[in-house]
């Protein structure tokens, strides 16, 4: 009887592990499903709802994410500390706040990223759970860009064009994910362009980054397969 429990719980283990990107999929889509709905039909005011939908994606992420690995035992912190700065931060509507809760968001979104990448690189067999962590993988270096230049755009004015010069980060986000994802996917449609000297290293490093990271994916990729065809033929 014991046995049987253990099996069970392993079992249940198991499919908890090859479906934990499922999680981190549905959060992030809703972060940039809730950032536009929120630019499209909400005046900027009313914007600052965008921080709740991202503080429940990083939620929804952290605990998406196997129990075992390091983002749920350490990287816990950040959400509960985004929470914390977010709601000083809509009370007291000081920029310093807003570059706090940026910071914290950047690094909770960087650590997501290397621990996805952990799983899903150069690791194990070809499943339909590795082919989602691949695209979320993508887009959080989108989001991560995305947020350093809104922290860019708050800290320097004028760093880019046909952006409002104010610092309210709420209004800056949804702008900057366009344009991230713009530059990520190498478009350049020229509505947004880089001003300054720093800004325009960013996008540029952006755009190297994405190419490395689409043949650093094929090549992980076809090393799975390959690795799958020997232990067959084996």
């Amino acid at each position: 009887m014991l046995g049987s429990a253990f099996f069970n719980r392993e079992i249940i283990r198991m499919m908890t592990r090859q479906d934990n990107f499922i999680y981190l999929t549905i959060a992030l889509i809703m972060l940039l499903l809730s950032t536009a709905l929120a630019q499209q039909f909400f005046p900027s005011s009313v914007q600052r709802l965008v921080q709740s939908a991202t503080i429940v994606t990083l939620l929804v992420a952290v605990w998406g994410v196997d129990s075992k690995h390091f983002i749920l035992r350490k990287a816990l912190a950040f959400p509960i500390a985004i929470i914390i700065f977010a709601i000083f931060s809509a009370l007291l509507d000081r920029t310093g706040f807003d570059q706090l809760f940026l910071l914290l968001l950047l690094v909770f979104f960087i650590s997501s990223s290397l621990q996805t990448a952990k799983q899903v690189l150069f690791t194990g067999h070809i499943n339909s759970n590795k082919i989602l962590g691949a695209i979320c993988l993508y887009l959080l270096m989108g989001l991560i860009w995305a947020v350093v230049y809104t922290l860019l755009q708050i800290t320097l004015l004028n760093s880019f064009s046909n952006i409002a010069n104010n610092q309210q980060w709420f209004t800056l986000f949804p702008e900057f994910i366009y344009f991230s994802f713009v530059t990520l996917t190498t478009l350049g449609f020229g509505d947004i362009s880089p001003l300054s000297p720093i800004a325009r290293v960013l996008v540029y490093l952006e755009a190297i980054a994405a190419q490395f990271y689409l043949a650093i994916l094929v090549a992980s990729l076809v090393g799975s397969r390959m690795a799958t065809k020997k232990d067959v033929q084996t």
